[in-house]
């Protein structure tokens, strides 16, 4: 009977690790993006055609990052995504189908995606940990792989990162004390007690041991 209950609890212990051990790989990660701000805006991506490969209808573009915010942004956290693909027209979706342009087209070489599908790439590191403000990050190598051989096409990138947080104000050290400084009544008591010592009225003794109470 003994035996039959440790069997049954071991049994019963490795089923909750197995199934604690799957739960965490199907569990999605989630996106590095969900940690990030959208720069776009002030930070827009410069994007560079490169190359061009008729055979496989290949096109291979630089994508870089200005920092046109007052900020310095953090190199290492910097994100262009793929965002959409536009027609000659300028429309981003299939007329007839209404599906998104951007998924008829291959992307290689991306560095992940984004929770709804659309690829993204990391900006390599510069000479220094940030983009200070009104510099060119160095360019993430796109490549786009047209399905179709659309003669036309025009890829739109998003920027995603995070600004340098301002340093924290360093807190000043505590003045010294300054001495006090006798006012300009102590001065005339001074002097009207050396003029009265000098008359004789009082003893030089008399006066340390009058301070010496007063203290």
């Amino acid at each position: 009977m003994m035996k039959d209950r440790r069997r049954l609890r071991a049994s019963l212990t490795g089923a909750a690790f197995l199934a604690g051990t799957l739960a965490a790989m199907v569990e999605p990660s989630a996106s590095p993006i969900d940690q990030l701000t959208d720069l776009t805006g002030k930070a827009p991506a410069i994007i560079t055609l490169k190359g061009r490969d008729n055979f496989t209808s290949e096109y291979q573009y630089d994508v870089s990052v200005r920092n046109q915010t007052a900020d310095p942004l953090i190199g290492d956290s910097l994100i262009v995504v793929l965002d959409k693909i536009t027609n000659l027209a300028g429309e981003e979706r299939e007329p007839l189908k209404s599906e998104p342009i951007l998924s008829r087209f291959e992307v290689l070489g991306q560095d992940g995606a984004t929770d709804d599908g659309k690829p993204f790439f990391r900006i390599p590191p510069g000479n220094g940990p940030d983009l200070v403000p009104q510099t060119e990050s160095k360019p993430a190598f796109v490549r786009i792989r047209n399905k179709d051989y659309v003669a036309v096409f025009t890829p739109s990138f998003k920027v995603y990162g995070s600004r340098r947080p301002p340093p924290e104000p360093k807190q000043q050290a505590p003045l010294a004390p300054h001495a006090q400084t006798p006012s300009p009544g102590d001065k005339q008591t001074e002097k009207l007690i050396q003029l009265l010592i000098k008359k004789g009225v009082i003893s030089e003794e008399e006066w340390r041991k009058a301070r010496g109470n007063e203290r």
